[in-house]
């Protein structure tokens, strides 16, 4: 059965149609990535035979700014997980964002998901490369750098609630693609396991500090120095830069430890929120 994403734009766009008595309105139901033409009827939406939406489902959607619902089978789910914390999918003009207990996991303002996580992974892939990509989330710089031409990307995520939101994600289909291995874990565990000089380039985009200090500690980045070839890349998403304490910066920190890991020619990447830096 076919799955139709709808949110409070399409939803609107919908609702408008139907004030105008149109026969038919234009949407597009996999988030942007497509649009057609969808029929109308004096009582809502029509997507199939087995998937309408009244005007009141309509109206509730539109209020609903910031969530992304699934319509399939004739159910209406928004796209969350309450479970463990709260995780939840957001429409974007683009491709939607990770959004985990109101933290944004993602650059949007002013761009686009997956503009900004290609940009990151241009940062350090290149043809060819073979490319570790640590906390991948929805996948999407896993997915740019097999695009930029990466013969083999592995992925880790450790978050199962994401791993089950990127399976309903269109954008992260791509993930599927031959040259890209998903594996779930702590990236912090696993890249212990992997043999030294085995990555030509890292993306390595963590939660914040506060949730997973270790994956910013001296120990992790040399870690990443390891598995690393010589002259390998590294871009490293670190978010806003913020005080640890009082004349101490966040990412000048990242950017001491990186270097007493080994790593040369360390810089930051202010318009991606990261450093970048090579072995």
């Amino acid at each position: 059965m076919p799955n139709y994403y709808l949110h409070a734009e399409n939803a609107r766009l919908a609702l408008e149609a139907l004030a105008k008595g149109l026969s038919c309105v234009r949407l597009s139901t996999d988030l942007n990535l497509s649009e057609r033409d969808f029929s109308l009827y004096e009582q809502g939406l029509m997507l199939d035979e087995d998937n309408r939406l009244c005007v009141d489902e309509l109206k509730t959607i539109v209020k609903k700014t910031t969530k992304i619902f699934l319509c399939r089978d004739g159910e209406l789910d928004p796209l969350e997980d309450r479970s463990s914390g709260y995780y939840k999918l957001v429409p974007t003009a683009g491709a939607p964002l990770l959004e985990i207990s109101g933290v944004k996991m993602h650059i949007s303002k002013g761009t686009d998901p997956f503009i900004s996580a290609s940009e990151m992974a241009k940062q350090a892939v290149r043809q060819g490369d073979r490319v570790l990509d640590c906390c991948s989330g929805l996948g999407y710089a896993a997915i740019a750098a097999h695009r930029l031409g990466a013969r083999e990307v592995l992925s880790i995520e450790l978050s199962r609630e994401v791993m089950a939101l990127r399976a309903l994600n269109p954008w992260s289909n791509a993930l599927e693609q031959e040259g890209i291995i998903q594996r779930q874990g702590s990236s912090y565990e696993l890249i212990g396991t992997m043999p030294p000089t085995s990555f030509d380039s890292v993306i390595h985009d963590p939660p914040r500090f506060s949730l997973a200090g270790e994956l910013y500690s001296e120990e992790f980045y040399r870690q990443i120095f390891r598995v690393l070839r010589r002259g390998g890349r590294l871009f490293h998403y670190t978010g806003n830069p913020h005080l640890l304490k009082k004349g101490s910066s966040f990412v000048d920190g990242v950017i001491r430890r990186l270097k007493a890991a080994g790593f040369r020619n360390v810089e930051k990447v202010e318009r991606l929120m990261g450093v970048r830096a090579q072995k």
